[in-house]
């Protein structure tokens, strides 16, 4: 496959992009055999290349279902593991890192899974140009990057205008789930959410969500909690 016929080899962000503090530093890795094959032999079925104009997803899943759309879904085991536990669900995975979208694509083949689509680019501009509004039933932002850093707080994506852009692309009681293992980043989370227009918590105010049933726990979650790690979930639901 030459880099003009890989779709994943173009750039990540459109012209003015560097304009806009990102809350991701691209690192792609090297690509195992087995990501790179599935690569080349699903990208066609399942993967979709980033275009300025909104998608249909009753054409893009040639059916129509409840949409959920995971930003940064890393290896993609966890999104994986959703779209087989409920296949009456669309699931749309947006990642910047190739070898997460090569690993994601080898479970699809693997697991059989026809309900999932795949991108690899840059959420925020995916948000703007792509994602219709109000098309939404869910959104899932789990282990985004903590920038734990106070000079980085500022690249945290969980900001009063992400909350916003997120209000506009859910339907009516549609959720927003974050999840993060930073306890810090959590109370962020928390403090932004709980002032966010159109947003209600499912919880009562300030308080988290014991982890739901339909999210996985990951290998490095149950690690973690071994050793007396937390993890902390939030869920709101867009209200009118």
């Amino acid at each position: 496959m030459t880099e003009q016929q890989n779709p994943l080899s173009q750039p990540v962000t459109a012209e003015g992009e560097q304009r806009r503090i990102k809350s991701f530093v691209l690192r792609q890795g090297r690509l195992t055999k087995g990501q790179q094959q599935a690569i080349e032999t699903q990208w066609p079925k399942y993967g979709v290349p980033f275009q300025p104009e909104p998608l249909n997803f009753t054409e893009l899943f040639g059916r129509q279902a409840p949409t959920f759309l995971e930003i940064g879904f890393g290896m993609g085991k966890s999104l994986a593991q959703m779209a087989q536990d409920h296949p009456e669900n669309n699931y749309l995975g947006i990642e910047v890192h190739r070898p997460g979208v090569g690993a994601l694509l080898k479970e699809v083949a693997e697991r059989g899974l026809t309900n999932i689509r795949v991108m690899n680019h840059d959420a925020i501009e995916v948000l703007d140009k792509m994602i219709p509004d109000a098309s939404l039933a869910g959104v899932y932002l789990f282990f985004p990057d903590p920038w734990h850093k106070k000079r980085h707080h500022k690249r945290r994506i969980v900001q009063p205008e992400f909350a916003q852009k997120i209000a506009q692309k859910l339907q009516p009681n549609g959720i927003f789930h974050m999840a993060t293992d930073w306890e810090d980043y959590a109370h962020h989370m928390m403090e932004v959410m709980t002032q966010a227009p159109h947003f209600q918590n499912t919880q009562p105010e300030g308080h988290f969500t014991p982890r739901p049933n339909y999210r996985p726990l990951t290998k490095f979650e149950a690690r973690g909690q071994k050793l007396g790690h937390g993890v902390w979930d939030l869920i709101f639901t867009k209200v009118s």
